[in-house]
């Protein structure tokens, strides 16, 4: 290998190291942007392929930008906090009720938003609410940690959910729906399969029973509209939010019928994400100008520099050595095929953080002449790999090491080995029974 290999390799390996270790809190944007202007400089990426990384990246990110403006739009109304309260009411003081509603609030977070958009708003939401219910921090770690596991995963149903698989679903040049079609069953078992694990492990550490109101819960910009007299009796208050609910479904739905007709998927989202800010211009006197701030731009910034890398890694031939490596994997029968790369990417996330693998991985499948089901499985496999699978280590996903800070920040003591304690039990038979569901659904059906 000659110098420009070297410093783009040395460089992805520093690049992740900065990631992962993020002295004094900064932003993983800065290492990932700093990583791509040396490659850019050591020539394994020319600036003619900017456009292409360009043209690759710039719908996932617009789609996943717009997801998050809603968002925030949900949290500035209160819905949030109101959904912290109906989670206490609907419990009915049984803390396995509140296991099984906390789970079925992340997956649904997730499916309606985005993975990390779940883990920025809902963790600090059941943050709030079980200090506020005077849980002991034992107690609370079953509901913060299969949630945020359950946040996480739940990204593989839909490709919308993540911004790395919007951004593979484009190298493979597969629809929204196709993947829809393919993964949502298989995936969804699997966290079915996740969810029951996660309470078998935590049953014993559940506390006998939980309250069944809270009180004075409170966040920034806590819903403007509880004092509102045009919401003042609860009957108004949950009316209007079952109404942003029903909009924000109805936005989710539109990105697949986008998908259907062609049409551009950022662009639905952008649209709905617009109506949402005006109707809270309408309501609540708030001009979008605040986005700016709220919104974390530095996500684009990451996903753009982290692909740059990942093409220079591409360019000086990392893809034709794992060809080589995984040609195997995916020759035989599918079933070999769906295993095989979802452990692989499994170990690969874990050892690499999710992002960076799904997309080498992707690359090289691009690059192996596959016949198109074979290439499909393969892809599906490794998403399920790269979302699930990196699970294992808090370092595999940077939605883990988010709610990892968050959790930490809101006083509650989760280490990296009672973390590991947990996924080393749920996470490889929730993965591996993904896997071959997916092999048996897609020859079913496909």
């Amino acid at each position: 290998m000659g110098p420009t290999a070297w410093i783009t390799i040395i460089t992805f390996l520093v690049t992740l190291v900065f990631i992962l270790w993020r002295p004094k809190g900064i932003n993983e944007a800065i290492p990932a942007s700093i990583g791509a202007i040396i490659v850019l400089l050591s020539g394994s990426v020319s600036l003619s392929e900017l456009g292409i990384i360009s043209e690759t990246i710039s719908g996932a990110a617009i789609t996943i930008m717009a997801t998050i403006v809603m968002a925030i739009v949900l949290e500035s109304f209160g819905f949030f906090n109101w959904v912290a309260e109906k989670l206490a009411e609907k419990a009915q003081g049984s803390s396995i009720r509140l296991f099984w509603y906390v789970n079925l609030l992340c997956f649904l977070m997730t499916l309606f938003f985005n993975n990390d958009g779940s883990i920025l708003i809902t963790t600090p939401i059941l943050v709030m609410l079980l200090n506020n219910m005077g849980l002991k921090n034992s107690e609370k770690i079953p509901y913060l940690l299969s949630g945020g596991l359950i946040a996480t995963a739940s990204s593989a149903p839909i490709g919308v959910s993540n911004i790395v698989n919007l951004i593979a679903l484009k190298i493979v040049n597969m629809s929204l729906i196709s993947h829809t079609a393919m993964m949502f069953v298989p995936a969804t078992l699997g966290l079915i399969l996740l969810v029951v694990l996660l309470f078998l492990r935590f049953k014993k550490d559940l506390p006998k029973s939980v309250p069944t109101k809270v009180t004075g819960l409170s966040l920034p910009n806590y819903h403007p509209l509880k004092h509102s007299s045009m919401y003042a009796s609860g009957n108004d208050r949950t009316k209007f939010m079952r109404n942003i609910l029903l909009f924000v479904f109805a936005v989710r739905l539109s990105l697949f019928a986008a998908s259907f007709f062609a049409i551009p998927v950022s662009v639905m989202a952008v649209v709905g994400s617009l109506v949402l800010l005006g109707w809270r211009w309408a309501y609540l006197k708030i001009p979008p100008s605040d986005m700016l701030k709220k919104t974390p731009w530095y996500i684009i910034i990451f996903a753009f520099s982290m692909y740059i890398i990942i093409y220079g890694l591409n360019n000086i031939g990392l893809t034709e050595w794992l060809i080589g490596f995984m040609r195997p994997m995916v020759t035989g029968s599918l079933l070999h095929t769906s295993v095989l790369m979802g452990v692989l990417l499994t170990i690969l996330s874990n050892i690499f953080n999710n992002h960076p693998a799904l997309m080498v991985g992707t690359l090289t499948l691009t690059n192996m002449n596959l016949d198109p089901l074979s290439l499909k499985v393969a892809y599906l496999a490794n998403v399920i790999g790269s979302d699930v699978g990196s699970l294992l280590l808090p370092m595999g996903t940077l939605a883990t090491l988010m709610w990892m800070h968050i959790v930490k920040k809101g006083n509650i003591k989760i280490t990296w080995w009672k973390y590991i304690k947990i996924t080393v039990v749920v996470i490889p038979p929730a993965v591996l029974f993904t896997l071959v569901i997916l092999y048996y659904w897609v020859t079913w059906i496909f």
